[in-house]
């Protein structure tokens, strides 16, 4: 099976990511933190306590995760901010997929899908929030 790599402007870390590493720091920014057996769990899948733990050590290398000793184990927690490696990911998908176009992005997020009046408001804020500062230029 052949896994994607994310550049660095993708994760937001100083080296890419595969599949599987971005599914282990996808736990860690959930969770906070978390032991080998932690994200072992939270990963739902049957994937081997020594395969995390050496996806975990590769993490560390690249600077996108460290630990702390408890107990007998060892905690990792994420060194990257979600924000910033889902920002820069998703900058480069509307770069590459919607050809620098936000509103075709847009347009792919919420076509065919179902809205609460609380998101359907939070989103209207933050268009007004972009159009106040397009009027402010």
């Amino acid at each position: 099976m052949e896994s994607k790599v994310y550049s660095a402007e993708e994760s937001g870390g100083p080296k890419g990511f595969t599949d599987r590493e971005l599914d282990i720091m996808s736990v860690l920014w959930r969770e906070g933190s978390g032991t080998v057996a932690e994200v072992r769990g939270a990963l739902g899948e049957e994937v081997g306590y020594t395969t995390v733990l050496k996806m975990l050590q590769i993490l560390e290398e690249k600077g996108a995760v460290g630990h702390e000793r408890e107990g007998r184990a060892y905690r990792y927690y994420p060194l990257v901010e979600s924000v910033r490696a889902g920002g820069r990911a998703l900058s480069r998908i509307v770069n590459k997929i919607f050809h620098g176009s936000a509103e075709h992005l847009l347009a792919t997020l919420v076509e065919d899908r179902e809205f609460t009046a609380e998101e359907i408001a939070r989103m209207r804020a933050i268009l007004d929030r972009a159009k106040r500062r397009r009027d402010a230029e």
